[in-house]
């Protein structure tokens, strides 16, 4: 028996519907549905009744589009619900259906509030307006002092009422109630039905299911359901507008009135709301908003998994900091010496011939006009020279370098100056004293400049004094000596003509190879022998400077093993957290949640997991860095390294965050509702 206006379409039309599971496998087939033809009028209060295990559940699901038959046709306001896709059905079930199920199913990590406005949230609805529109609802069934509280805070009573707001948040123009007074006293029952009935005078579609014939009298049609079969259909005549008592006093409740309902109109909205998304910004603020909330609430196991991250993330950051700072103090000590971009060139044995090579000032000709040479200087020394100043006679090596060696050395001078090219060219008699050779010879506190030395019993005037040089890897002090000008110091000290070496400073040390080659061939072509050697010293640290970069990358990959662990724990208790809410993720999919906004939600805490951990990781590397400075302990530290690290950790909770945030979105809404 169809019950209904036979010129009017039918909100719903089910025609034939068969239901079986199993069959797959060698499992057998169990019919739980056998060809249900049912019509269902917009405005309709229809009362489901069948025993346990009748199929009316299954029916149930079917209606609210949260499965699918297994045969037969189910067409709402005209469609056919076959020819939807997953979102089409997600739209339908949060725009067109309410669930007030036996359980309530609220979300037991949100409040009441909370609880209601989620169909809302997938609606797409401004924050302030769907709270506004939650709080309106709560008042009305009595709850508005209750919006803070957890579910778990509220009687079955009040947590049935919280189920019937969230139905209503986005219009519930059908109210699929299954055993909504089940789990409830009889008191609280009667106010739910009473509430159910108060919807049904104000237009709303009740179809409500139930195993309790005294409550399906309350419905102005019944349906019998046995054995997955249509027995009955019957329509009552009751008052309409009737309130059941009892109810409570503190509950007054106000009309709420349903919105129209246009078969083709709504099927023209639900086109629109599946092409209309709300852009990126919206969602990700929605998911990350949310993702804190759950994690604010389970903030223990938050906490246990953001150690991963955080010890990676600090741990990068650090070893990088001390790698770059000892890397840098290594380059600094160098750069005293002038050692970074200098070169040098020696005589050497020809391979060929066998004969010792000399350097002549020939050889700085040509060196001079390779391209990255900057300066060029001859380069002489000579041990155990006796120097006196007046009865203070020392044993020093004599430096004899042009003027252009006091940036080749990267020379600083303490007091007066330094020779000049004219003192050069002019075989000048003048000297420059090392630290410790004029403190030898005059005192730490007479000023040396404009005195007398004798260098093997020639007279010198001391015309410049270096500071502090240090000491050379060959653990010989540059202090203990005294530069002399190379004409000077050749010939009259020394007793030569040519160099024994010439010292070059080069531009960059990114063409030093290049550079190095085209030394040798210049002067190969212009000796004709290879009777000489570089010591390319740029070279050394170039490599020195690569291998600290592979040192300082490998400390980092190492770091970065926290970071994949923490990005495992990150996906365990991810994992861990959908099969534990398997049912909140049931309940969300009830509410019009698609495939995409469970996927989103989960990735949203793993990312946001990571965030914090990146955060709280990048406060605890530079902690540590600041504690190693104060035990003087060199460290640097690397804007670059730390938004690499931080960018690690959010790249790992993503990418951990992918499996099961996928596996939640593809759970079957029925089974994710069964689950305990």
């Amino acid at each position: 028996m169809v019950v209904g206006n036979a010129d009017a379409l039918p909100l719903i039309r089910l025609c034939g519907i068969r239901k079986q599971y199993g069959g797959k496998n060698g499992e057998p087939a169990v019919e739980v549905l056998h060809g249900i033809d049912l019509e269902i009028y917009a405005g309709e209060f229809v009362a489901l009744v069948g025993s346990s295990g009748s199929g009316k559940s299954t029916l149930m699901h079917i209606l609210g589009c949260l499965d699918r038959p297994s045969l037969g046709t189910y067409h709402f306001a005209g469609r056919d619900i076959a020819s939807l896709n997953a979102d089409q059905l997600a739209w339908l079930r949060r725009e067109a259906f309410g669930f007030v199920f036996q359980g309530y199913h609220l979300i037991p990590t949100l409040d009441i509030l909370h609880n209601v406005q989620v169909p809302a949230l997938y609606a797409g609805t401004p924050a302030r307006e769907r709270q506004a529109q939650a709080m309106r609802l709560l008042n009305r069934l009595g709850l508005g002092n209750r919006a803070g509280y957890r579910p778990n805070q509220l009687s079955g009573g009040q947590q049935q009422r919280a189920s019937i707001a969230r139905a209503l948040i986005n219009g519930g123009h059908v109210i699929l109630a299954d055993e909504p007074t089940g789990a409830l006293d009889s008191r609280s029952g009667a106010e739910v039905m009473a509430l159910l009935r108060e919807l049904a005078d104000t237009g709303h579609t009740i179809i409500l299911i139930t195993h309790d014939l005294q409550v399906a009298s309350q419905a102005r049609r019944v349906v019998r359901i046995s054995d997955g079969w249509i027995v009955d259909d019957t329509a009552q005549d009751t008052e309409s507008g009737r309130r059941l008592d009892p109810i409570s006093d503190n509950v007054s409740i106000p009309a709420i009135t349903a919105p129209s309902l246009d078969a083709h109109a709504f099927m023209t909205r639900m086109i629109q709301g599946v092409s209309h998304n709300a852009s990126w910004l919206v969602d990700a603020s929605e998911a990350l908003s949310s993702a804190w909330y759950t994690l604010w609430v389970n903030r223990f196991r938050t906490v246990l998994t953001l150690l991963g991250i955080v010890i990676g993330v600090a741990s990068m950051i650090v070893l990088t900091a001390v790698g770059q700072a000892t890397s840098e103090k290594a380059l600094r000590q160098m750069e005293t010496f002038g050692g970074v971009h200098r070169m040098s060139i020696w005589g050497s044995i020809d391979s060929t011939t066998g004969i010792q090579g000399s350097i002549s000032h020939a050889d700085i000709g040509q060196v001079q006009s390779v391209r990255n040479i900057r300066l060029t200087s001859p380069f002489l020394t000579a041990g155990g020279v006796l120097l006196r100043a007046g009865n203070v006679v020392l044993a020093a090596n004599v430096w004899s370098v042009n003027a252009q060696a006091l940036e080749i050395f990267n020379w600083k001078v303490a007091r007066g100056i330094f020779f000049t090219e004219e003192d050069e060219n002019n075989l000048a008699t003048v000297a420059v004293l090392g630290k410790r050779t004029k403190e030898h010879l005059f005192g730490p506190e007479t000023d040396a400049v404009g005195q007398y030395i004798l260098i093997n019993q020639v007279p010198f005037r001391v015309i410049g004094e270096l500071t502090e040089i240090g000491t050379d890897s060959g653990n010989n002090s540059d202090d203990d000596m005294v530069v002399l000008p190379f004409s000077t110091g050749s010939r009259r000290v020394a007793g030569v003509i040519n160099p024994a070496g010439i010292q070059l400073l080069i531009e960059s040390l990114d063409t030093i190879d290049q550079t190095v080659q085209d030394i040798t061939a210049t002067l190969q072509e212009a000796r004709g022998v290879n009777d000489f050697r570089i010591a390319n010293n740029p070279g050394r640290i170039k490599e020195q400077q690569e291998a600290e970069r592979d040192q300082a990358l490998l400390l980092a990959l190492i770091a970065s093993i926290s970071l994949v662990v923490g990005g495992i724990g990150v996906m365990n208790i991810m994992l861990m957290a959908v099969k534990e809410r398997t049912r909140e993720i049931g309940i969300r999919m009830a509410t019009g949640a698609r495939q995409r906004d469970i996927q989103r939600q989960f990735v949203a805490e793993s990312i946001m997991v990571s965030l914090v951990g990146g955060v709280v990781g990048v406060v605890i590397g530079l902690l540590i860095g600041v504690a190693l400075i104060v035990w003087d302990v060199p460290v640097i530290f690397s804007i670059r390294a730390m938004l690499l690290a931080f960018s690690c950790a959010v790249a790992t909770g993503l990418i951990f965050g992918l499996m099961p945030a996928r596996q939640a979105a593809r759970l079957d809404p029925v089974v994710a509702l069964a689950r305990e």
